[in-house]
């Protein structure tokens, strides 16, 4: 199952955005070096690193929504495995949460 995210655009369209689980990300990657990393496949309507509430620190994962389909399957296809300062990342469409 694909989750997507609507998104309202100007002129009253919708565009259904691809969301991506992104894990086993070094400690030092942000919000703005995440996003930089999927800009190479396409373009990126968000990507966020999550952060554990008291120390402020990454957890290790996040997410990205992508606006292109294709694209958002090539950025899974190229970086789910890719070496990221020494760790492998894993990279798949995200599912909803139960």
């Amino acid at each position: 199952m694909s989750y997507k995210v609507p998104l309202h655009l100007e002129g009253g369209e919708f565009l259904m955005a691809k969301k991506m689980f992104v894990g086993s990300l070094p400690w030092a990657v942000d919000n703005a070096k995440l996003q930089e990393i999927f800009e190479k496949y396409g373009s990126v309507i968000s990507a966020t690193v999550l952060k554990d509430r008291e120390t402020g620190r990454s957890r290790g994962f996040g997410f990205v929504e992508m606006a292109n389909d294709e694209e958002a399957d090539k950025a899974i296809q190229e970086l789910n495995g890719a070496d990221m300062e020494g760790r492998k990342i894993v990279v798949n469409v995200a599912r909803p949460r139960d």
